[in-house]
Formats: C-alpha cells, sequence, structure tokens
C-alpha cells in the first residue's frame, strides 16, 4: 500500500487494527445473485445515482433504468444513529419489487450499489461500538437488497474533517466489509475540495478525504470526485483555478489523481491512483447541480484527451490512459427528466471507446 504522509500512515495503521470479519455473508433471500459484487466494470463504464425519494422528478423503480447506465447507485441509506444504518425504500416503492428488480439488473451484468451520505447524510462513526454497528448493518442491507458494494458520499453535514474520528473508522469498517465480501464492490464521490483541496490546505476539508482514499486504494474500485457546486478547480498546473465545467477542469482533476499531487505545507505527496480507480463527475444536466455544468459534447473531449491525449485544450495528460474508467453522473433521474440529454451521447462515446 502506498502512503502519501507519515501522518497517513498512521491513520492507515490506527484503522486496520482488528479489522477481521467475525461471520460470513448469509445469502440474500430472493436473490439470484449473491451480495457483492459479481461482474466485472466494464472498461469504460457509466455511472448513475438514482433517487431514493421525490424531489419533483418523480421516483424511478431500478426497472426502469435503461440499458446505458453500467453502475446504479441508490441514494441513499439512512443514518439511524450509533453507528447504525438501514436502507428505506421510498413508501412508493414496493420493498419486495426493489429486491426483485436489483437481482434483475445484476442478472444482466450491472453493478447496483448503496451509497451513504449525500447532500443531507451522514452516518456516525465516533467510537469502536459506532464501527461495530456500521459493518453489521452495512452487512445486513447488503443481504437483504443483494447490492454489489457501497459508495461513500459523504459531504459537509457528515463532518469529514480532519482528526475527525469518522475517517480512522470509516476505513477500518470498510476493510472488514471487504473480507467479509471479497469482491465488495467500493467506490467513493467527494466534493473536489475534500481531495483536490489539498494541494491548497490541509486543514478543516480541504483534502480530507485522502486519508480515506490513501487507506482504501487496494478495496477502492472507483474514485469519481465531484467536479461541481464548488466552483473552480485549484491544480499544480497554473495558478489560477479552471473554471467549472471545462475540459481542463476535467482534464486536471484527473490528473492530479493518477499523476499525484504535492500537499500544502509540505505534508507529503498523494501518491496516484490507477487510472482504472478514477471517473470524471458531472451533472446530468443545468438543473441537477448549482454550477459545474459540463456539455456532454465537452465531456467526450475530457475522456479522449485523457484516454488518448486527442481533443484536448491546454492540459494533457504526461502520457495516455487508455484504461481510465469513464464517467459518473447525479443523476439518473434528472438525466430522464431531460430527455436522457446526458446518458445518450456519453454513454454511447463510452461503448464505442470499448473497442479501440
Amino acid at each position: 500500500m502506498k502512503s502519501i504522509s507519515l501522518l497517513f500512515s498512521a491513520l492507515v495503521l490506527v484503522s486496520t487494527f482488528g479489522c477481521q470479519a467475525t461471520s460470513k455473508p448469509a445469502a440474500a433471500g430472493g436473490v439470484g445473485v449473491a451480495p457483492g459484487h459479481s461482474h466485472p466494470l466494464p472498461r469504460h463504464a457509466l455511472v448513475g445515482y438514482l433517487h431514493n425519494f421525490d424531489n419533483g422528478q418523480g421516483l424511478l423503480p431500478v426497472a426502469k433504468v435503461d440499458d446505458s447506465w453500467d453502475v446504479i447507485v441508490l441514494a441513499f441509506a439512512d443514518d439511524m444513529g450509533e453507528g447504525k444504518v438501514a436502507f428505506n425504500p421510498d413508501p412508493a416503492l414496493d420493498r419486495t419489487q426493489l429486491i426483485a428488480d436489483i437481482a434483475a439488473k445484476r442478472a444482466q451484468g450491472k453493478i447496483v450499489v448503496l451509497s451513504f451520505g449525500g447532500e443531507l447524510g451522514t452516518v456516525t462513526l465516533n467510537t469502536q461500538r459506532d464501527e461495530d454497528n456500521f459493518v453489521r448493518t452495512t452487512a445486513e442491507a447488503i443481504n437483504t437488497f443483494g447490492f454489489d458494494g457501497i459508495d461513500v458520499d459523504l459531504e459537509k453535514i457528515a463532518g469529514v474533517v480532519h482528526g475527525a474520528p469518522v475517517i480512522p473508522h470509516l476505513v477500518s469498517a470498510v476493510k472488514r466489509l471487504h473480507e467479509m465480501y471479497p469482491n465488495l464492490y467500493v467506490s467513493m464521490a467527494p466534493e473536489h475540495p475534500y481531495v483536490q483541496g489539498g494541494l491548497v490546505s490541509m486543514d478543516g476539508i480541504w483534502g480530507a478525504y485522502l486519508p480515506l482514499i490513501d487507506g482504501l486504494r487496494d478495496e477502492l474500485d472507483l474514485l469519481h470526485v465531484q467536479l461541481y457546486n464548488n466552483g473552480g478547480l485549484p491544480t499544480p498546473y497554473r495558478a489560477e483555478k479552471y473554471p467549472g465545467g471545462s475540459v481542463d477542469m476535467m482534464v486536471g482533476s484527473a490528473k492530479m489523481l493518477i499523476e499525484g499531487f504535492d500537499l500544502a505545507g509540505g505534508k507529503g505527496r498523494f501518491a496516484g491512483l490507477r487510472a482504472d480507480q478514477v471517473a470524471l463527475a458531472l451533472p446530468s444536466g443545468l438543473r441537477a447541480a448549482g454550477n459545474g455544468y459540463a456539455t456532454p459534447a465537452d465531456i467526450n473531449r475530457a475522456f479522449d484527451c485523457l484516454t488518448t491525449a486527442t481533443q484536448c485544450d491546454e492540459l494533457k495528460p504526461a502520457r495516455p490512459h487508455p484504461d481510465f474508467r469513464g464517467v459518473m453522473t447525479w443523476s439518473i433521474n434528472w438525466d430522464v427528466a431531460d430527455g436522457r440529454a446526458f446518458s445518450e451521447p456519453v454513454g454511447q462515446h463510452l461503448r464505442a471507446a470499448r473497442t479501440r
């Protein structure tokens, strides 16, 4: 396991203590595919969040999610306190039918995961008891609904700041779950100040996700850092921030995650991830986020720049990354409301790139 600094190494050491799984997962009742990641990610994947709530776009049953989407992320699990979590389907959804729909999607080769967090969501991980409860109840949700894995989307309300107990406890909890489910799919969707923000400061929220990423880099399937709702992106490549929605912002974000970058205050260096562990993350349309919208054409250009070093603007990768994984969006519901103006052009581009 690579380390980005002595501080992060210490966090990882603490987080891995006592992470031996104590029980094996039971089979999910009525689910035709065993819980835990059952199918490989496509070489280039389209990832979308599916609302477990109705905020004006209407609920979309899992069965109605079209074939463009390779990974369906159900948003979100509920924090029940003391580390306990639960997935409570919206009252308008039939629980038994949802379980059957998840099984059917997984049988088709799709990956279906449960997300923790969101703008208004959190998890409580302050003590070892909280961690134990989190592991137990997450396993119950995986077994009940037949999820392939979990997604960590903790934002401001979750209190992810440097030194917070949620960081080492979450690293340890995910490692324990990964031992229980060796093929567990693990993804993260932090906002960019929590990741690339470590270039500017290593205090408070700035760079606070880096210990999580570094501590779980061996378990991590996909990191899609949100490039929206937080303005422009600071990078090591020029003094000014790259503006939201620009090709250079997308390319710069991925370059930092793959090639690594120095941390503020001389606190070490973030060692890059594999290109196949990284995806872009943009809103599906103008209504889906407060800012940061990128056109599908520019998203496809940024993807080509990263994979083939063509179609670039100012920035280019140090070398092409043909295994760069793909694109995530918030959200499937907004995309449907907008007539699939995101998933059709971006999904088609990703599928075409799998054969080149």
